[in-house]
C-alpha cells in the first residue's frame, strides 16, 4: 500500500518541472555555441570556459528552485517584510556607485568580494516588491482602504524601488511597474488608484527626464542610451541599428531547418549574441521550427502559471505565482520581440536560456515559489480525497 504522506524528492507541477528542465538543458548549445564571439572576436576567454560557467551559475540555480519549493509559501510573507529595506539600502549602495560607461550610468551590480560575483540588486529588488504586493493586496483585498492610507505602505516603497531603478535600467524599471500594475488590477485593487498612481509616477518621470536633461552632471544617467534607442528603432535606419540588423541577418540565414547546432555565422558580428540577442542565434542554427518550439514551451510556461494560479487555495498565493510568473514570459517576449524588431532594443535576457547570473538566479528563485504554491495545492487536492475516502458521507452529501 502506497503511502501517501510520502513526501518526494520534488514536489509541486510536474510540467513545470519539465518545461524549467528542457528549457535550461537546451540552453547549453547555444550559450556554448554564442561564447565564441566572446572568446574569439573579443579574445576573451574560452567558449569552454563560458560554458563551465554556465553550467556552475545553472547548477546553482537548480540549487535555489530546491531550496525555495521546499519554502512554504507563507513563510514569504514575512520575509519580504525583511527584505524591503534591505533590497532598497541595496539599491541606494548600487546607485550611488557613480559607474559610468561611456558617458552613461552603469551602476547596475555590486561586486561581492569575498567570491569576486558580480550582482545585480534590481533582479532581487524586483521579486521582493512583486512578493510584498501580492501581500498586501491579499491583506486588504476585504476591506480596501482609501488611496491616502495606501500610500505609505504600498506606494511609497513601490515608488522608491522604481525611480532607484530607473536611472541606470529603465527597460527593468518600466516592466517592474507595469507587472506591478497588472497584479494590482487582478487582485481587485480600484482603478481608480491605480489611475492615480500611473499619473503621479509619469509625473515623476516627467520630472526626472527634465532634470537630468538641464543638470546631467546631478544623477549619472542612460538617459541619451533610451533615446537613441527609440530613435534607431523608429528611423529603420541600418547604419544606426547595427544589432537589430544583424539579428535580422542570423534569424533570415536560418530558414525554415536552420544551419544547425554551433554553425551560426553571425554570432561573430552580432554583439551580446549570448544574452540580449540569443534568440537570433537560435533561429540561425534550428531555424524556424526552433524558434516556434521555442515560444511554445514559454507559452506552455505561462499556461502551467495560470492553472496553478486558479488553483491555489489562498488569495495570496494566488496573486503570488501570477506575480511572479508573468513576469517571467513577458520578459522572454520582450526579448523575442527584440530580436524580431517588434520592440525596441531593451538590454532585456531570455529567462532560463540566456548566459548570465543573477538574472538566471532570480528566476529560479520566482519559479521555486511557484513550485511551493502549486506543491500546497497538491497537497490540499490529496488531504480532501483522502478525507473522502475514509468517509464516504462526504461523497454522498456532494451527490446530494
Amino acid at each position: 500500500m502506497i503511502n501517501s504522506e510520502k513526501i518526494s524528492f520534488v514536489e509541486g507541477d510536474r510540467v513545470l518541472w519539465v518545461i524549467i528542465g528542457l528549457l535550461a538543458i537546451f540552453s547549453f548549445l547555444p550559450v556554448f555555441s554564442a561564447s565564441s564571439n566572446l572568446a574569439y572576436v573579443i579574445g576573451k576567454g574560452t567558449p569552454l570556459g563560458y560554458l563551465v560557467k554556465h553550467f556552475i551559475i545553472m547548477l546553482f540555480g537548480f540549487s535555489l528552485l530546491y531550496v525555495f519549493h521546499k519554502i512554504p509559501y507563507n513563510y514569504f510573507k514575512g520575509i519580504s517584510i525583511l527584505m524591503m529595506p534591505i533590497v532598497v539600502l541595496l539599491l541606494i549602495y548600487t546607485v550611488s556607485q557613480g559607474n559610468i560607461v561611456q558617458g552613461a550610468n552603469a551602476s547596475r551590480w555590486i561586486q561581492i568580494p569575498i567570491i569576486g560575483v558580480s550582482f545585480q540588486t534590481s533582479n532581487l529588488a524586483s521579486v521582493t516588491l512583486m512578493i510584498y504586493s501580492a501581500y498586501y493586496i491579499s491583506k486588504i483585498k476585504d476591506n480596501i482602504p482609501s488611496f491616502r492610507a495606501s500610500f505609505l505602505s504600498l506606494w511609497l516603497p513601490i515608488t522608491c524601488i522604481v525611480m532607484l531603478i530607473l536611472p541606470a535600467n529603465f527597460s527593468t524599471s518600466a516592466l517592474l511597474f507595469l507587472m506591478i500594475i497588472v497584479q494590482l488590477f487582478i487582485g481587485g485593487y480600484p482603478i481608480k488608484y491605480l489611475s492615480y498612481i500611473f499619473s503621479i509616477v509619469m509625473i515623476l518621470l516627467f520630472a526626472f527626464v527634465v532634470t537630468i536633461k538641464a543638470f546631467p552632471e546631478i544623477i549619472p544617467n542612460r538617459l541619451d542610451t533610451w533615446n537613441n534607442r527609440i530613435e534607431n528603432f523608429l528611423s529603420g535606419n541600418v547604419e544606426d541599428n547595427y544589432q537589430i540588423e544583424r539579428a535580422k541577418i542570423a534569424i533570415a540565414n536560418g530558414g525554415i531547418l536552420g544551419q544547425g547546432a554551433g554553425k551560426s555565422v553571425m554570432k561573430n558580428f552580432l554583439p551580446q549574441s549570448s544574452s540580449d540577442f540569443i534568440y537570433a542565434i537560435i533561429v540561425e542554427e534550428y531555424g524556424f521550427i526552433g524558434g516556434v518550439l521555442l515560444i511554445i514551451l514559454y507559452m506552455i510556461l505561462l499556461l502551467r502559471i495560470i492553472v496553478i494560479s486558479h488553483k491555489a487555495s489562498t488569495t495570496f498565493g494566488k496573486l503570488l505565482v501570477l506575480g511572479l510568473g508573468i513576469p517571467i514570459v513577458f520578459q522572454a517576449l520582450l526579448n523575442i520581440g527584440v530580436n524580431l524588431e517588434v520592440f525596441p532594443v531593451t538590454g532585456q535576457t531570455l529567462p532560463l536560456v540566456s548566459s548570465g547570473g543573477t538574472s538566471a538566479w532570480t528566476t529560479f528563485i520566482a519559479l521555486g515559489i511557484i513550485l511551493s504554491v502549486s506543491s500546497d495545492s497538491f497537497q490540499n487536492l490529496n488531504e480532501k480525497s483522502s478525507k473522502k475516502i475514509n468517509n464516504p458521507l462526504i461523497i454522498l452529501s456532494e451527490e446530494i
